[in-house]
C-alpha cells in the first residue's frame, strides 16, 4: 500500500526524532541528542564506533561505543534509526512516524546504502515466511551491488 512520507531534515529531523522518542515512553536527553545528530550527519551508514568519535570530537570527551550502541539499539526500537545488518552500521531514519519493513539498497563500490519502501515485496516475505510456519518479527531485505552513480561513473 503506497502511502506519502513526511521526509525530515536538519533540525525538523532532530524534533520528529525527540517526538518519536518520547512517544516510545523515553526521554531525550543531551546524549541521546548528540549521538542522534552525529548519527544523522553521516552521508552513508556509520558504525558505532564511527558515531562515538564524532561525538567524542564534538564535546572534546571520550564517549564510549557501548554506550552508543545501547543507544542505537533504543533509537532502532522506537523507529528512529535502521540497522544495515550486513555492515554492521546505522542509519537515521528520515521519516520516524511511519513504520516499513527494512529494505536497503547497499553500494559495495562507495558504501552508500539506499532504504526504500516496499510494502508488497515486504509483505511477499511476511506471506513466504508464514506459510512457512514461521513468524516474522523483523523482515530485512538487503541488496548489494553497485549504485547508479557507481554505475554510471
Amino acid at each position: 500500500m503506497a502511502h506519502e512520507h513526511h521526509r525530515h531534515e536538519g533540525e525538523s529531523l532532530a524534533t520528529a526524532a525527540k517526538i518519536a522518542m518520547e512517544k516510545s515512553g523515553e526521554q531525550w536527553t543531551q546524549m541521546r541528542a548528540s549521538i542522534f545528530e552525529a548519527l544523522a550527519a553521516f552521508d552513508k551508514p556509520a558504525s558505532a564506533y564511527d558515531i562515538a568519535e564524532k561525538v567524542s570530537q564534538e564535546q572534546g570527551r571520550r564517549v564510549a561505543a557501548n554506550s552508543v550502541y545501547r543507544i542505537l539499539d533504543l533509537f532502532v526500537g522506537a523507529n528512529l534509526a535502521r540497522r544495515v545488518e550486513s555492515v554492521n552500521a546505522y542509519v537515521a531514519n528520515d521519516h520516524p512516524g511511519c513504520l516499513h519493513d527494512c529494505i536497503f539498497l547497499i553500494c559495495d563500490n562507495c558504501g552508500q546504502a539506499t532504504h526504500i519502501d516496499n510494502d508488497t515485496l515486504s509483505g511477499g516475505v511476511r506471506a513466504a515466511a508464514e506459510e512457512a510456519g514461521f513468524a516474522a518479527e523483523r523482515p530485512v531485505i538487503e541488496v548489494h551491488g553497485r549504485c547508479g552513480e557507481c554505475v554510471g561513473g
